[in-house]
């Protein structure tokens, strides 16, 4: 199966073990047991990395679950030999995770999005095989965690859809020395024509060490170099010789035009030269900022022709059936001339940002909403956000970060003080941890700490789309009086700085084939028939397209989810509109 591919493009290795397939199961609604030794019968079969509520789990069960368990056996690929450490590695499980090896407990793990692992070496028994055993716990009413699209009623409403519960991205093993390079960060400086690397050593033996590092550009070495390794963090920043001429500089930098990754080869040498730790990564000069209104990509102004895309596939949920699926995802919304997406609620699967980085397509990264303001909610979004831009911060397809949209988790932005400032220590959390992106504080309306103010309007008439912010329209009186969804558009003592304006959601007109399913029409206007969806839909693109006052737009939305047909494309991928006039609407030609 395809989800077996390395999980984990920006640091790999060669030896590994994949720990998906079949697994026991149970559910534990009453949480009746508490450790491996108290669970006697396991009454299913669960095929990972796919969550319970998916029909290619081999389960398909979307009822109120709050705890399950799972376990299986494994064997060593190959022996550990003396100071060998084996890591294991879980891509996601949604929310609270608890792991035990041979019934001793090696980590815990809170966050439905990001990943953990443990150095489970203590925990194997000599020639014998292994057993991991995992229990999770995952309220399905809990309205203070980062849930995103999950719904919590029993059936999916409106545009909320299935849970995702327990395991839903790959279990996987590594073999190590016993000391190894534990993370591997970059950051491109476009200006300085340099990548600066941050590197993190695990291990009790830290003497004597040196790092070797490899730039390389196809068959052109761009910089090889080896760095004395003083503590456990490793900051290097690492120029390259600028061409000067700006056809040579283009050929290196990256854009969705021409996607140019720069492979990484890194070693890990003791003082007798001896490799410790070997391992590829990539990375790419890309520099994504703004100036007088416009994004800028490499210095250049740059459009932003998006596509809101939920992530979501009809068997398999926020899991993608295959790697396969996930390509043909970036390669679809290419193809239909958008040049990036927007990542609608979900942290994706590193995959698609692998395809995205590789393939070329901007990628905005947007954080599961809680539903409600509390202390213990906006803990758990700061864990889990820093842990998501920890994880991503090296792809070059992410250009910008949104902490918050719609309000969703701070609905009184307007009179609760302590709400604004959940806001913008967000947005000022994200500019720490990541200085070299863009942030949206808060997409959609009631904006305050931004750096582009991102509306959502659903008109779906252009005459009103060209009346409201044609040429005769200053931006200042769409962004100080605009209202938008029923909400003011900017905040009172945030007003316009100048800022690029972005369309960042509309359309959303549903079509459904009833030949292909019945009883899904949920949209913000609904088609008639496949011509009159075809004419709305293109004539609305065309209008977001050619209008001088958006720096970018995104369109609602990629495909089909459950009961939203309002996608571009079915649930399966196939058009609904021929790909390539739906590619001459986005770029703003006429139809």
């Amino acid at each position: 199966m395809s989800v077996n591919r390395y999980p984990r493009p920006l640091l790999r290795r060669s030896q590994w073990q994949s720990l998906n397939g079949s697994w026991k199961f149970l559910f534990d609604d009453e949480m009746r047991h508490r450790a491996p030794e108290d669970v006697g019968e396991w009454p299913l079969v669960i095929q990972v990395p796919f969550a319970p509520e998916a029909r290619l789990s081999g389960i398909g069960d979307t009822g109120f679950h709050r705890c399950c368990w799972y376990q299986r056996t494994f064997d060593i690929s190959r022996e550990p030999g003396s100071g060998t450490r084996v890591i294991l590695h879980f891509g996601a499980v949604d929310f609270v995770a608890r792991v035990w090896v041979n019934d001793l407990p090696v980590v815990e793990h809170e966050g439905g999005h990001t990943p953990f692992r443990a150095d489970i070496t203590h925990a194997l028994q000599p020639g014998a095989q292994q057993c991991v055993t995992v229990q999770v716990e995952d309220d399905p009413h809990d309205l203070e965690k980062p849930r995103g699209k999950q719904d919590w009623r029993l059936e999916p409403h409106s545009i909320w859809y299935p849970r995702t519960t327990g395991i839903w991205q790959t279990v996987w093993l590594e073999q190590v020395a016993a000391t190894y390079v534990g993370v591997i960060q970059w950051t491109p400086n476009v200006e300085r024509w340099e990548v600066a690397m941050h590197a993190f050593i695990c291990g009790d033996e830290r003497r004597n060490l040196r790092l070797s590092v490899q730039l390389r550009a196809g068959e052109q070495i761009l910089a090889h170099d080896t760095y004395q390794v003083m503590t456990d963090e490793v900051h290097r920043r690492i120029g390259l010789s600028d061409p000067g001429i700006e056809d040579f500089r283009n050929e290196l930098l990256w854009s969705p035009e021409r996607p140019t990754l720069i492979d990484v080869e890194v070693r890990l040498l003791d003082s007798d030269g001896v490799v410790l730790d070997e391992f590829t990564s990539y990375t790419a000069l890309r520099a994504i900022g703004a100036q007088r209104e416009r994004l800028m990509l490499n210095g250049r102004p740059i459009t932003m022709r998006m596509v809101l895309d939920q992530g979501y596939w009809p068997d398999s949920l926020m899991t993608a059936p295959s790697d396969e699926a996930l390509r043909r995802d970036v390669e679809l919304a290419k193809q239909m001339g958008f040049n990036g997406v927007r990542k609608h609620q979900k942290i994706e699967d590193p995959r698609y940002l692998y395809w995205a980085d590789k393939l070329g397509l901007l990628v905005w990264e947007e954080m599961p909403s809680a539903y409600r303001f509390t202390r213990k909610a906006v803990r758990r979004m700061v864990r889990e956000w820093t842990e998501a831009i920890e994880r991503d911060s090296s792809h070059p397809c992410i250009v910008i970060w949104v902490p918050f949209n719609e309000s969703w988790g701070v609905p009184d932005l307007t009179t609760v003080p302590a709400a604004r400032d959940a806001v913008a220590a967000m947005y000022h959390l994200t500019k720490t941890l990541d200085p070299t992106r863009l942030v949206i504080g808060n997409d959609g309306w009631e904006s305050s700490a931004t750096d582009v103010i991102g509306m959502h309007d659903y008109d779906c008439d252009p005459l009103h789309m060209r009346a409201r912010y044609g040429p005769e329209v200053k931006p200042q009186e769409v962004v100080d009086r605009r209202w938008t969804g029923g909400r003011i558009l900017t905040l009172d003592g945030y007003p316009h700085r100048g800022q690029p304006i972005c369309l960042t959601e509309f359309g959303g007109i549903s079509y459904h084939d009833p030949d292909r399913y019945a009883g899904r029409e949920w949209g913000y206007q609904s088609a008639q028939n496949k011509e009159d969806f075809a004419r709305v839909v293109l004539s609305v693109l065309e209008v977001a397209a050619t209008t001088a006052m958006f720096s970018g737009f995104c369109y609602t939305q990629f495909a089909d989810t459950f009961q939203e047909a309002n996608g571009l494309l079915y649930e399966d991928r196939t058009p609904k509109i021929p790909l390539e006039r739906i590619a001459a609407a986005v770029r703003g030609e006429a139809q």
